[in-house]
């Protein structure tokens, strides 16, 4: 067989673990993984780089369309073009923040329009389980694709804004989940008690707090593990499978896994933030660096990375949530926006907090960006590199720091918590199904190569 490509003189991880090998791509996939390959059209030398699957980012929010609300946010074009420069070739996009939300055919549609003939990556669609959408919208989403469902039991969404996505109450949450558990597919869940933070925010902001310190202070570990607690007894009552999106907390995951050893079909997540950022630096970095649930203490997170690397956190995200500049151009934390910019800082961060700072080995470093959530989320083509998978790589330069400007940032808006931050691994180039959306001296290529999943 004559190859497309044919990827050599890397070390390249595969799902048993890393190996020099060649890989040949034909059509888009992997052909053949082995040695002295043959003739190709092209050759990819990958001499000195780790191949590694593309990463899988289960947890992207991209704001188009933007409903006349919020036009100036992140958008498809960029987004994705920050994924490719970052090592990301899949990400599954939350139904929020976009206006309308992703709730049914019609909003499901209009996303797909929106998004048409500007991906650089794949793109997954989640739906959304919102208290009016009870009546035949889950059922439109599952037709029009959707690989899973996303609820917030925290307060989200505008309701100022006429379409705007809408947190669950107990009855919305336990009626989504029977009709979810029909689909067969996913619910995921942002677990904060809102009540209780909602209260303690007011209480704190009347007090005169302004601090990020503050705001973390607002929203205790407890009120991410008691909503985890409910969920798992409506799993078990409604035979839903449940993921719990973004934990903060080694806590919440010991919930997961007492579930799991229950027999609940649950996972969680945590993100590239919550094991790299600590409380005690938040309020130099501003607030930038909000979200929530909140990074917590700097003494938690050798707790978070021991769950990653006992497999009780089956992969981590970026949960990439940016928004326009003014919103977080505030010197009071409560005020600002909540979320993180971060899909283009991924695999990079990850690869030298994991691999070269605490000695994760190839083949789990893989898993956690890539494999276990292609796994979860039923993506067949993506997430590891074997025979019949979609060509999807990132080749990543280890021991090559380099400190992270905000020009360099493909977002809409060059704004992160990681601007200044020296990183010890360098993401050098990316291929999307065999080809190059992404290298280190070429830059992000100007074909829209991507497709919705």
């Amino acid at each position: 067989m004559k190859f497309d490509s044919i990827i050599k003189n890397g070390l390249v991880i595969l799902e048993n673990g890393e190996q020099e090998v060649e890989v040949g791509i034909k059509d888009g996939k992997i052909a053949s993984i082995g040695h002295d390959l043959g003739e190709a059209d092209n050759v990819i030398d990958a001499k000195g780089l780790i191949v590694s699957p593309g990463m899988v980012d289960a947890h992207v929010h991209i704001t188009e369309p933007g409903g006349g609300y919020r036009d100036s946010w992140e958008g498809y074009e960029t987004g994705t073009r920050a994924s490719a420069k970052g090592g990301v070739t899949s990400f599954i996009e939350m139904p929020l923040n976009q206006v309308p939300a992703t709730v049914d055919h019609k909003s499901i549609q209009e996303k797909f329009d929106a998004g048409k003939g500007k991906l650089s990556v794949d793109v997954a669609s989640y739906g959304g389980l919102v208290p009016f959408n009870l009546n035949g919208g889950i059922q439109e989403l599952d037709e029009n694709g959707v690989v899973a469902y996303k609820c917030f039991v925290a307060t989200c969404g505008d309701r100022s804004i006429e379409g705007d996505f809408m947190n669950v109450d107990d009855y919305s949450l336990y009626e989504g989940m029977k009709q979810i558990a029909k689909t067969g597919k996913l619910l995921s869940i942002h677990a904060e008690n809102a009540a209780i933070t909602d209260r303690l925010g007011e209480i704190a902001k009347a007090n005169g707090e302004t601090t990020l310190s503050a705001y973390v202070d607002t929203r205790p570990v407890f009120t991410e593990l008691e909503p985890i607690r409910k969920i798992i007894l409506f799993a078990k009552e409604t035979g839903c499978r449940v993921h719990i999106v973004h934990v903060a907390c080694e806590e919440g995951v010991e919930e997961v896994v007492k579930a799991q050893q229950e027999g609940v079909d649950i996972t969680c997540e945590t993100c590239t933030h919550y094991l790299y950022f600590y409380k005690e630096e938040l309020d130099e970095i501003g607030p930038v660096v909000k979200c929530s649930p909140p990074i917590r203490e700097k003494s938690r997170l050798e707790g978070m990375w021991k769950q990653v690397f006992d497999g009780n956190i089956s992969f981590v995200t970026s949960d990439h949530s940016p928004c326009t500049p003014d919103l977080k151009d505030t010197d009071n934390a409560f005020e600002a926006w909540g979320g993180i910019a971060g899909v283009q800082n991924n695999v990079d961060v990850l690869f030298d907090e994991a691999v070269q700072k605490r000695n994760m080995s190839l083949k789990q470093f893989a898993d956690i960006i890539a494999t276990n959530p292609a796994k979860r989320f039923g993506l067949d083509a993506k997430g590891s590199i074997s025979i019949g998978k979609d060509a999807d790589f990132t080749f990543i330069k280890k021991d090559s720091p380099y400190t992270v400007a905000a020009e360099d940032l493909a977002y809409r808006h060059q704004i992160s918590p990681y601007v200044g931050r020296t990183i010890g691994a360098q993401v050098v180039k990316t291929i999307l199904r065999g080809q190059e959306i992404y290298d280190i001296e070429k830059g992000i290529s100007d074909e829209a190569n991507g497709r919705f999943i």
